[in-house]
């Protein structure tokens, strides 16, 4: 059955300030730890990394939690109402830090929001994947979800620039970032939970956490597309990790960072349609492969623009950002579709402690961004703000566009032949449904 708009419209409200604070956790508080508050480079770097391994210990134990917790609000509803305080308390800490913060501060409250986001987008992104069996209901479903992810996205690029974070001292733009998110967070949070009803569990079992894993494990469709997700996370991760210094080092155009961005997002709002309907022409994987491909075709030529091609370079991220929505959208909505095969084979629903797997593999490949782009631009010298040679701008280029390029195409490779189609998600829905 087709799921009424408003009430998509409802459950992905939090999308928007959850956006919001992701994209700022790993563009602009590693460059304002790192600028403003005089942090070391490959000190922030680590500090984000040892919360990316606070993540591998909470997330799945988040995931398996919101499986079996059963209270009368339902699953989905009380874990992501629980998350709400911790989030906007820890957003507004980590966006809004002392002078005088260290790494113990970044670390800390890092972990924080780090645990607060988890708890809020794996009952969301469960609840998704279990409002729809269908195969193209579910990316109408992600679709939603993911655009109100870019509006969010937008309003993270557009605060911090348009008020400015050249001080830590007084409500820079970072800091005001904070506080809107965390009212928005309460506000639309809240929101969902009154108007969305909780969905329907197809369980029929219950396992223990170990059989549940090792049925996680023989999920070869599962396996498949985590291990191209996250490959194509850190593709897509270096270069959001990379982009303010490409732009402002490499191009020579810092006040163009803000407007270059927002172009960006402004044009993967804009391509969300464009990847529903050609998941609906070719199916999912197909669709999401094909815009990988055209990604790394038009990233190709990054490197070549010179310093001042403001022109050339917006084109660049026009082009790049139409297959945003593809990225978004088709992955989790392939993601719902292998949890089937789990259900299907194990009897219980268990989509939390799936997209807990998922998220881990989101934080990961973003952390690996900044853990290993970071380093390596200190080995070829590169100085944020600094005076920088030949030698360090050819490797922040190389860095930016040509290794994500070749992590890419390993990802289309695993992909291209997804064996879940239309056909055999199908099916699995019909076992499950009347077993």
């Amino acid at each position: 059955m087709r799921i009424p708009t408003s009430r998509l419209i409802y459950y992905a409200l939090p999308a928007i300030p959850l956006a919001a604070l992701t994209l700022p956790l790993y563009i602009i508080v590693p460059t304002f730890y790192a600028e403003v508050l005089g942090l070391p480079l490959a000190v922030v770097g680590t500090a984000l990394l040892a919360v990316r391994l606070f993540d591998a210990v909470t997330d799945p134990l988040v995931g398996w939690s919101a499986d079996r917790w059963h209270p009368s609000l339902g699953r989905r509803r009380a874990m992501l109402l629980l998350s709400l305080p911790l989030t906007a308390l820890a957003v507004i800490m980590l966006f809004w830090p002392p002078v005088d913060a260290g790494p113990a501060y970044l670390v800390t409250w890092g972990a924080a929001l780090s645990l607060g986001y988890t708890m809020a987008i794996i009952p969301l992104t469960s609840w998704g994947a279990e409002m729809a069996g269908d195969y193209k209901e579910r990316s109408r479903v992600a679709g939603f979800r993911e655009g109100f992810t870019l509006v969010g996205t937008l309003i993270a690029i557009a605060l911090p620039f348009a008020i400015g974070m050249d001080s830590a001292e007084g409500l820079h733009g970072l800091g005001v970032l904070g506080l809107v998110v965390a009212a928005l967070l309460l506000a639309f949070g809240g929101l969902t939970v009154w108007r969305v009803p909780e969905p329907r569990e197809h369980s029929r079992a219950r396992l223990t956490f170990g059989d549940g894993l090792r049925h996680m494990a023989r999920n070869r469709p599962f396996l498949r597309l985590i291990a191209a997700f996250l490959i194509n996370g850190l593709a897509n991760g270096i270069p959001a990790t990379l982009f303010l210094y490409f732009v402002s080092d490499r191009l020579d155009m810092p006040d163009m960072r803000g407007p270059l961005l927002f172009a960006y997002f402004l044009a993967g709002i804009a391509g969300m349609p464009l990847a529903m309907a050609a998941a609906r022409r070719f199916g999912k994987h197909r669709a999401w492969c094909v815009a990988m491909l055209f990604t790394c075709a038009v990233f190709a030529f990054a490197p070549l623009i010179g310093p001042g091609n403001w022109l050339a370079f917006g084109a660049l991220a026009l082009a790049t950002g139409l297959t945003l929505g593809f990225d978004l959208a088709l992955p989790a909505a392939i993601q719902a579709d292998v949890i089937d095969v789990d259900t299907a084979s194990s009897g219980e629903q268990r989509s939390a402690l799936y997209f807990a797997a998922w998220s881990l593999a989101t934080k990961l490949s973003l952390a690996l961004a900044v853990g290993v782009a970071f380093p390596l631009l200190a080995v070829f010298g590169f100085e944020p703000g600094g005076q920088n040679d030949a030698t360090a701008l050819t490797a922040l280029a190389v860095i930016y566009a040509w290794v994500p390029i070749a992590l890419k195409l390993v990802a289309i490779g695993l992909m291209w032949n997804f064996p879940l189609d239309e056909i055999a998600q199908g099916d699995l829905r019909t076992k499950i449904e009347t077993d």
